[in-house]
């Protein structure tokens, strides 16, 4: 079966983390995820954290409306807490994705671990999806996060890459890529949608895709990171460009 065009997310997050830095208006998310839109990307990605440390509940008004009328989808990212299960049936975007959340951390440094909280994300997961939201959980690359992933009832899994990206060593980045790859075919083999996401930049996401079963890519520091010496729209068309390349040009390898 002739694969199909991997979809780019892409995690505006991090304009507002300049944003914060100094107060005030400047840079608007928003206007990053219009720019964003209009270079390529198939939706938004924005994490609504417990401290409010980036994104506020007035950006994620905003970028409810703007994807609406855009007619593209919003990824609310959020930890499994009442306080975000409210703020996520308010609004009802298209998807939800839960994720890890520790207020010291700087960046989510893991996947959610499902196995064995399976009583306290299930009812989330269901109040989500009776919603008519698309529900994603961000899990390590693991059988039983996969299994456990699949029995609280989500839709989709996001599989943390930060590691695979990370890794320097050969054997030891393969071994990573056998991991995800392993996971992936056991995802799809439950009916679990495969996305990835967490470090990628022009390489490895090219590389991460050599997984057939991969059908999205949420991207977001780098993107930022690189927006700053090309501008948004050029890198975002340059990262699009490489997933097209990797998805119908190349044959194999996990290379970077």
């Amino acid at each position: 079966m002739k694969r199909q065009r991997v979809r780019l997310g892409v995690n505006i997050d991090h304009v507002a983390t300049v944003r914060n830095a100094r107060g005030g208006a400047h840079p608007d998310p928003a206007r990053a995820a219009d720019a964003a839109l209009a270079a390529g990307a198939d939706g938004i990605t924005a994490h609504l954290r417990e401290d409010r440390r980036h994104i506020t509940d007035a950006d994620i008004d905003v970028l409810t409306a703007l994807c609406r009328r855009a007619d593209k989808p919003l990824n609310f990212e959020m930890a499994v807490t009442e306080e975000m299960l409210a703020i996520a049936l308010r609004h009802t975007p298209h998807a939800a994705c839960l994720v890890p959340e520790r207020r010291e951390e700087v960046t989510t440094e893991g996947g959610l671990a499902v196995a064995g909280h399976e009583a306290r994300i299930a009812p989330v997961v269901k109040a989500l999806s009776d919603a008519g939201i698309r529900v994603s959980l961000f899990i390590e690359p693991s059988e039983d996060q996969v299994e456990a992933a699949a029995a609280v009832g989500a839709q989709v899994v996001e599989f943390h890459t930060g590691r695979y990206c990370l890794l320097g060593d050969p054997a030891e980045r393969e071994a990573e890529f056998e991991r995800l790859a392993a996971a992936a075919a056991q995802a799809d083999i439950l009916g679990l949608e495969v996305h990835a996401g967490h470090g990628l930049n022009y390489a490895t996401a090219g590389s991460i895709l050599a997984i057939p079963e991969i059908v999205e890519l949420n991207i977001g520091h780098f993107l930022i990171g690189e927006a700053v010496f090309v501008g948004l729209d050029a890198a975002i068309r340059r990262m699009r460009a490489a997933m097209d390349e990797a998805s119908f040009g190349a044959t194999s390898g996990a290379g970077s």
